[in-house]
């Protein structure tokens, strides 16, 4: 009996019947909720059949996780009782009259505790030829073969014909999940189990064994539960028989599944992450008793399971051990496809690469709460407390991904301590870098990291906000934009790569301890304009004049470098600005790098000064990084100001916080004046005006009189505080 797919509608008697068959046959369970600790059986609502080692056990259906859909297929030598055990299922009742082969039946998902379709297809060795055979075991996701338990020969047939069978017609690494049917056991008194079980034994693919009667209706639904079971939940990928062990990949992904749910980074569940492990996997609140009874069980067969009142990684896969030694991988399975995984134990690609809709000219942030999440990764990762991860911390926090995600090139490209180990700043910075020029990756790394779980969001996409087009930002004049791209360009040996790095705060002697392999084109960390803290991306351009792709003219802001100390140095600059930025709206600042070195005359036919003047840019700025402290940050100031602002032509491009335009600046932008400003609103808008004022001549003549003297008094002020200037 071959178990299958695509869903065609029953009859509407059949539908009630097979609706009431599975519903007796399922069960919904929490991972922890009340416990027998004797023998470590939960204590819910069961099904009795008879199981491999020939006694009646109880099992219990899990949480599930619903899938495209399964087909199962009954094979059978002849006389077995197989067909009748389909038209059994169907019609509740034995048939009379039984054909030689059952036509193939399809049961609805709504019908089924596991909500999937199912397709029973059977076959018949006088009805149908070999060809026809290999073609249903080809498309089959759970074979069932039936043999009779009052006839010895067609027990052997199982293992002399069937099994070898199909397994030449299946792939090694992916043999279809055997179910042997044991049928007419009212025939009989006692149990084929003894004779079975050294099969079971010797093949692997077997996931169980049911002893049924078709004519007494004996675990007829049962039996096509656990062929589901055997499809939705199998043993294979999780454990290992012949070793009585899980398997290595179920191993690591439960230990991910650990140390992402362990959110203080102590090694152990306590009660608290134990709770909201329960309900982020089972949706169900779980009983301080129930809790306690768990932490029984583990102690009393585990000495290292149970530390300080709280599960150990050994004690949490002690559970899950026992959860499939005892039947109950449906639990297991639960788990490990919340959290991501697919049936080979890989995280799902859905699950790392949700859909997310960027549209062209747009660029992706982290929004706030994605920022508190990896604070909070952050913070459960430094564990010395010195707002840093040195190199072991570091790796512990990467111990959830299955490669290293950060290159040697990070520490060049974030801020660092004297170490050299990366800052919180620095940490913040990278993830935003990685946001913004690939997100498809960052959308990964925050699966990796558990970002759904933890923050209880639908996916990675709720932790993106996609900004709208630049050309509305340009239109609109204002942004909330909080990353910019400024592009560097100059001639090699200009002194970009020190620009970069200085903007990290190393000066000319911590950039030479930088090793060439380890060096990176771009840099990014924060400014403040104006009282907000603004990401500033630094991307380094190789110097070619010829072609310059699309990509590296796309930008908020260019900066052109030049080397004071080089007389062939500036017309590089000149040439690049005149050939992609003159006529563009991508404003553009001149930096006279390595100004701590004489100056010589540039061998172009203006000077720099006149440059900027002739094209209406700001005057060249000088910067050096041969400082003995941290080279200054006016300059990045300055570059993020613009970006901020490009239909700005700002005035004043010192940042000095003492000047004129500067503290004018700061007083518009200071939370007095908004506080002052909100409540004017408040109370302007908020005043109740009578109707008859309103149709007053007088009173608009007031109103006109008071705004005209408003914007005088303000115009008058602006000329006083722009004279000494």
């Amino acid at each position: 009996m071959l178990i299958s797919l695509p869903v065609q509608v029953c009859s509407s008697t059949t539908d009630t019947v097979l609706r009431l068959l599975f519903m007796q046959s399922s069960l919904s369970f929490p991972f922890l909720s009340t416990w027998e600790t004797d023998d470590c059986f939960f204590t819910q609502r069961a099904v009795q059949w008879k199981c491999s080692q020939g006694t009646k056990q109880e099992h219990h259906t899990g949480v599930l996780m619903p899938v495209s859909g399964w087909r199962s297929r009954n094979l059978k030598k002849a006389n077995v009782g197989k067909t009748s055990l389909i038209m059994t299922l169907v019609s509740e009742e034995f048939p009379a009259v039984v054909p030689y082969r059952a036509e193939e039946i399809t049961i609805p998902a709504d019908v089924t505790p596991e909500r999937v379709p199912t397709h029973i297809v059977d076959y018949s060795e006088a009805e149908q030829t070999d060809e026809q055979l290999y073609q249903e075991i080809s498309k089959a996701n759970v074979i069932c073969i039936v043999y009779s338990v009052n006839n010895k020969k067609s027990i052997e047939k199982v293992t002399s014909h069937w099994i070898p069978l199909i397994n030449e017609r299946t792939d090694k690494d992916s043999r279809v999940p055997l179910i042997l049917v044991g049928n007419k056991s009212d025939l009989v008194e006692h149990s084929s189990m003894e004779t079975v079980l050294p099969i079971m034994n010797k093949y692997t693919e077997i996931e169980t064994c049911v002893e049924c009667s078709a004519k007494n209706l004996k675990n007829i639904s049962e039996l096509f539960y656990y062929a589901q079971k055997a499809v939705l939940h199998p043993t294979g990928p999780l454990y290992c028989p012949e070793k009585k062990e899980m398997r290595s990949a179920c191993i690591r992904a439960l230990t991910r599944i650990f140390k992402v749910s362990d959110l203080d980074n102590d090694g152990i569940l306590n009660d608290h992450e134990l709770t909201f492990f329960q309900r982020t996997c089972f949706n169900t609140p779980l009983a301080p008793q129930a809790l306690e009874d768990v932490k029984n069980v583990v102690r009393k067969n585990l000495t290292d399971g149970v530390r300080d009142n709280g599960l150990t990684l050994k004690g949490f896969l002690f559970l899950h051990t026992l959860f499939i030694q005892r039947g109950r991988h449906e639990t297991t399975w639960a788990v490990l496809r919340r959290f991501g995984y697919d049936d080979d134990l890989e995280l799902h690609q859905d699950y790392l690469f949700p859909l997310l809709k960027i549209p062209p000219d747009c660029t992706t942030e982290l929004n706030h709460n994605a920022y508190l999440f990896l604070q909070s990764v952050f913070d459960k990762h430094d564990k010395d407390r010195d707002n840093a991860l040195c190199p072991e911390e570091l790796m512990d926090l990467f111990d959830v991904f299955p490669y290293v995600p950060w290159g040697l090139d990070v520490n060049s490209t974030v801020c660092t301590n004297d170490q050299g180990w990366i800052t919180y700043q620095g940490y913040l910075s990278q993830w935003t870098l990685t946001t913004y020029l690939d997100v498809q990756r960052c959308l990964e790394y925050l699966g990796y990291l558990g970002y759904s779980i933890i923050a209880e969001q639908e996916s990675q996409a709720s932790a993106i906000a996609v900004t709208r087009d630049k050309k509305h930002d340009l239109q609109k004049k204002q942004t909330q934009r909080n990353v910019f791209r400024c592009h560097v360009f100059g001639i090699t040996g200009s002194g970009k790569t020190g620009f970069l790095q200085g903007f990290l705060g190393r000066n000319l002697v911590r950039q030479r301890a930088i090793k060439e392999e380890h060096k990176s084109y771009y840099a990014i960390s924060t400014a403040h304009v104006y009282g907000q803290e603004k990401y500033l991306l630094l991307h380094e351009i190789f110097p070619d004049f010829d072609f310059l792709s699309e990509t590296e003219l796309s930008c908020d802001i260019v900066c052109l470098i030049y080397d004071v100390s080089n007389p062939c140095s500036f017309e590089y600059c000149a040439r690049i600005f005149k050939q992609y930025f003159m006529d563009s709206k991508t404003p553009c600042m001149l930096i006279a790098a390595k100004s701590d070195l004489p100056e010589t005359k540039q061998q172009y036919c203006m000077t720099p000064l006149e440059f900027c003047r002739k094209h209406k840019m700001p005057p060249p700025q000088t910067y050096t990084c041969n400082t003995a402290a941290a080279p200054s940050k006016d300059i990045f100031i300055k570059l993020t100001t613009m970006a901020v602002y490009p239909h700005a032509r700002l005035r004043c491009m010192c940042t000095c916080n003492r000047c004129t335009f500067c503290l004018c600046q700061n007083f518009l932008n200071s939370e007095l004046v908004q506080t002052v400003r909100t409540k004017l609103y408040t109370v302007i808008f908020s005043r109740h005006i009578p109707h008859a004022d309103l149709k007053s001549s007088i009173f608009w003549l007031r109103a006109s009189v008071g705004a005209t003297v408003c914007a005088m008094l303000g115009f008058a002020m602006y000329r006083a505080l722009l004279r000494p200037r």
